[in-house]
């Protein structure tokens, strides 16, 4: 019995309509560019012997886009290879302003395909400079809510991909290894003196670090905790504590990388131990702190991490704990020169950092915690 002329026939061969060669291609090209990077490197930071603590920092910063979001972009790419959304001649769109649109840049130039970030129309230059330097183009957007549904439209218009970093975030990293950020700590962590840190401390953008950290511990069975911090304005903490996946601030955060004004689908409040709000003011006075201490030059999020690793290390020493902390540098300080450590723009934020600097000081002398 033949078919009917109107019945689709199920035996139609799609695979010429994709060039898999190319695929192909790209897949290697991303996997050799990853393959010639050599692992992050793992700082210990100094602290009174007496105390029995170790804490390292991950240093994000030295991939080849100079951030954690390099790792994110690469994941992306892969993610939306695999699933077929990329192919030659793809345009790639997303909607961000910051390390995420960089670190894209850099991949979509290395497979010779076109990329577009929408961004707020008040980015500053250097950013914008940085999106450009890698082949990308920025797209203005008045008002910043509507980066989504704009980042959106062009995809659909060009027929391109929108990466959608807030929503994929958590699927695209593998987080039962394949050398994620959680399975590259643990192997860097094997001959130190406690190779299983008490917790790990980072903070939420789209959510996706965290979600690989935390299901990577639950998945080898690790007792270590994981705490996230979030600053400002972000919707995350008050989201976690209330349980309300819907809430939203409707404000930015000043904190580069860190914090949202909604809850993203990336978002994954069930792999959580701890959250720890830090107020502005203390991640820029923890982020110049560690510049002061070790002279390494970290932006505002890795200040945000800092201060809820004190926060950490206090606890532990008021129980008498000895063990390891481990959180992140996520990008480096040079970018934020004429921001964070400038003192004119933090006075201009109304930030008074002083009391915040004296209570790390103090701590670090005497192991005593005590906020001004």
């Amino acid at each position: 019995m033949s078919a009917s002329p109107d019945t689709p026939d199920p035996w139609i061969d799609r695979s010429c309509s994709r060039n898999r060669s190319w695929s192909d291609e790209a897949v290697r090209r991303i996997t050799a560019d990853a393959a010639r990077s050599a692992d992050t490197h793992l700082h210990v930071f100094p602290l009174p012997e007496e105390w029995g603590i170790d804490l390292y920092l991950k240093d994000e910063s030295v991939h080849p886009t100079g951030s954690l979001k390099h790792r994110l972009a690469r994941s992306l790419f892969l993610y939306g290879l695999a699933n077929g959304w990329i192919d030659e001649g793809t345009t790639i769109v997303e909607a961000s302003s910051g390390s995420t649109a960089v670190s894209e840049a850099y991949f979509a130039r290395l497979l010779g395909l076109e990329f577009i970030t929408v961004v707020p129309r008040r980015t500053s230059p250097e950013k914008i400079a940085l999106i450009e330097r890698y082949g990308g183009r920025c797209h203005f957007v008045d008002v910043p809510a509507e980066m989504y549904t704009e980042a959106e439209r062009l995809a659909a218009e060009s027929g391109g991909h929108y990466m959608d970093q807030f929503t994929y975030a958590e699927r695209a990293t593998d987080w039962r290894g394949n050398n994620n950020i959680a399975e590259s700590i643990f192997s860097q962590l094997t001959l130190e003196r406690h190779p299983i840190p008490d917790w790990i401390v980072v903070g939420a953008g789209t959510g996706g670090t965290s979600a690989t950290i935390g299901r990577y511990l639950r998945y080898r069975r690790h007792h270590t905790r994981l705490a996230v911090v979030d600053p400002e304005n972000s919707a995350f903490f008050p989201s976690w504590v209330t349980g309300a996946p819907d809430y939203a601030t409707g404000m930015p955060s000043r904190i580069e990388g860190i914090g949202r004004p909604r809850v993203e689908p990336s978002f994954v409040p069930s792999v959580i131990d701890v959250m720890i709000p830090v107020p502005d003011a203390a991640s820029i006075a923890a982020m110049r702190h560690l510049n002061d201490v070790t002279g390494l030059c970290a932006g505002g999020s890795t200040g945000t991490n800092l201060w809820g690793v004190w926060r950490l290390v206090a606890r532990m020493l008021e129980s008498g704990r000895r063990g390891s902390v481990v959180t992140l540098i996520c990008d480096g300080g040079e970018r934020y020169r004429h921001s964070y450590y400038d003192d004119e723009w933090v006075a201009a934020q109304g930030l008074d950092l002083r009391p915040y600097t004296a209570t790390l000081e103090r701590f670090l002398a005497t192991g005593a915690w005590v906020e001004e």
